[in-house]
């Protein structure tokens, strides 16, 4: 048989296993490095005092995000865009497959009237991204805007064409386990309605409003095209509400948002500023007029209340399956009032802190007044006060968080998008509190899955100060055989036991740390 004068560039079977022996110690390399904890994983974050109760001598650092050097990575668009006015992350980031996308808030208009947009439409509008640094805005070609249809707005049909205007926060969730495909993108955003297209009406409860603040749902195929849930606000019977959430946590949908007397009040019954309420829903049809106190600051709740400290906007939420973590808006109004002609929040400023739940319901601040993500110093962008959205992915390495700077002045000034980062799931940690001595944390009680994994996410450990891992029978008592040392850093080190785990409904881990250990454990995985 001839051989082409070319075969003698064509590597032999030897040359070939040498190839995929080397692209396979470079496929685990890489992989080694890049965490592989799935979302069904149950996460037990180190600032979480339910899932981890019981501690000695330890003590819980939070930690501030680093913001991108890039900051605002999104920008407004120039002038005749549906953004131009303004591009905040009163919206939502995910990312899906290799895709990050996000819902942000438009307006055109580089000036508000009486505190609002004018037309009271400030519309959906979309953006992509490759890496959550670098965006674009496609052109979706779905809504006329200014003679044509080449711009980023999504589109939303309804029968009231009130409701399908948002004025304020959109919150997406993507809700893989509805079984109808025209419904597995779904969205609660705030309309503002006037009364006389409420059907339904609204509650007796605070004062009547020319227009009422609406809560409306809405469903989609792809999240761009959408279409409104029903005939009436998911409020409509009820009371004003700003809604500024949607999560799917158990059997419930969830809307968390802001109200503030008189349509709302502290247990006592005495007025209150800006507070967050939770609201449910069993099939994102009908929602339950009965609501739940899910958090306010410390300070509104002493007597007297701390002046001037609110909560704002409710909170942009991170669902990890097992509990929610999130941030919320830490107002505090101006230490001078507004001179009569200036804007009516002219002052207020305003942070971000963290906040997180075990129940979808009940949220609260691992340590009170901790800013995640502070307001820049004067001069900064984002110097005034912040906004956050559901804007949260674990993305290689880092936790990505995007967020907003809202101009309380009333000048509309670089209204962005900004994004901050942590190391992975790097909220916090916990770290010895007496050097000099020993210490540990026992987990509560959780459900092992036969041949199941637990990961750390730790830094600080060598094989000179290791940390030690214990399994816990349901009296808390260790299990002979399930004890190991950790002694590797990284962001998903596993637990090295010497066999495999026995599934077991009630089970508890104890991680002790040596005496003068510089260890920083940040987060507990549990893995089938």
């Amino acid at each position: 048989m001839g051989v082409s004068a070319d075969s003698q560039f064509i590597p032999g079977r030897k040359v070939i296993m040498k190839l995929r022996i080397i692209l396979v110690i470079l496929a685990l390399v890489f992989t080694s490095r890049v965490p592989q904890c799935n979302a069904e994983d149950r996460v037990l974050f180190a600032f979480d005092d339910h899932s981890i109760p019981w501690r000695h001598n330890l003590k819980v650092t939070l930690v501030e995000a680093d913001k991108h050097p890039d900051n605002p990575i999104l920008r407004r668009g120039p002038q005749g865009a549906p953004d131009h006015g303004h591009a905040i992350l009163y919206g939502t980031v995910f990312k899906e497959g290799d895709t990050f996308r996000m819902w942000y808030l438009g307006m055109m208009q580089t000036k508000i009237e009486k505190g609002q947009a004018p037309g009271y439409w400030r519309p959906m509008c979309y953006a992509e991204s490759k890496d959550g640094v670098h965006w674009t805005k496609p052109e979706l070609g779905l809504v006329k805007f200014n003679g044509n249809k080449k711009n980023n707005i999504c589109r939303i049909d309804g029968p009231v064409h009130s409701m399908t205007l948002v004025n304020d926060f959109l919150s997406v969730l993507y809700d893989a386990e509805d079984p109808d495909p025209s419904r597995r993108y779904k969205v609660a955003y705030i309309a503002h309605m006037p009364y006389d297209e409420i059907k339904g009406g609204m509650s007796q409860i605070g004062v009547k409003e020319k227009r009422i603040c609406s809560t409306i749902c809405a469903t989609s195929a792809d999240g761009l095209s959408w279409t409104v849930v029903g005939d009436r606000p998911a409020n409509a019977g009820g009371e004003r509400f700003e809604v500024s959430s949607l999560y799917r946590f158990g059997d419930f949908y969830y809307s968390t948002g802001q109200l503030l007397s008189p349509w709302t009040w502290r247990p006592d019954g005495s007025r209150t500023g800006r507070n967050v309420l939770a609201f449910r829903s069993a099939d994102f049809k009908t929602w339950s007029p009965a609501s739940a106190h899910a958090y306010s600051r410390p300070g509104q709740l002493t007597n007297p209340p701390v002046d001037g400290e609110q909560m704002h906007m409710g909170m942009g939420l991170w669902n990890r399956g097992n509990v929610m973590v999130g941030l919320h808006g830490m107002w505090q109004n101006a230490v001078t009032k507004p001179e009569k002609g200036e804007h009516w929040n002219k002052g207020v400023r305003i942070d971000l802190g963290l906040v997180v739940s075990n129940d979808g319901v009940h949220f609260r601040e691992p340590v009170p007044n901790f800013k995640v993500i502070a307001r820049g110093e004067t001069g900064a962008w984002d110097d005034k006060a912040l906004l956050q959205g559901h804007a949260f992915v674990n993305d290689g390495e880092n936790t990505m968080i995007w967020y907003s700077h809202w101009d309380t002045d009333g000048k509309v000034k670089n209204m962005e998008i900004g994004l901050a980062t942590l190391r992975r799931d790097g909220f916090g940690y916990l770290s010895p509190q007496e050097s000099d001595n020993d210490a540990e944390f026992i987990t509560d009680f959780f459900e092992v899955a036969q041949n199941g994994k637990v990961y750390l996410n730790i830094s600080g450990v060598t094989a000179d100060a290791p940390l030690t891992v214990e399994l816990l029978d349901h009296r808390a008592q260790p299990i002979p055989g399930y004890s190991a040392q950790m002694t590797t850093s990284g962001l998903q080190v596993p637990v090295p036991w010497s066999q495999d785990v026995i599934a077991n409904p009630k089970r508890a881990l104890r991680v002790r740390y040596p005496v003068g250990s510089p260890a920083h454990v940040y987060a507990v995985y549990l893995s089938e």
